[in-house]
């Protein structure tokens, strides 16, 4: 199961990285952290950010709301809740 931490680090690599996503772009994107692969697509609503994939080689899900430098949803079947600094600096680490 991911962590908060884990969680946090995902995200944070995330916005360390990758480049803003477009409503109808919905592509896949990747990145390793720490022995882990995370696959997921970004998707921009009317209520923030969604980002949804999975960590790989276990294929555990995650699923993530950001808006208003916050991050909340579920991750490996945990709720978690952070903001949008603690995951940069996760990534930092």
């Amino acid at each position: 199961m991911l962590s908060k931490f884990v969680a946090a680090s995902a995200l944070g690599a995330f916005v360390a990285i990758a480049a803003p996503a477009q409503a109808e772009d919905a592509v896949k994107q990747r990145f390793s952290h720490e022995g882990y692969t995370y696959v997921y697509d970004v998707k921009e609503t009317k209520s923030g950010r969604v980002i949804s994939g999975r960590r790989f080689p276990d294929a555990v899900a995650f699923n993530l709301s950001v808006k208003d430098g916050k991050v909340w949803g579920m991750s490996g079947g945990q709720q978690v809740r952070f903001s949008v600094d603690e995951a940069r600096g996760a990534a930092s680490n």
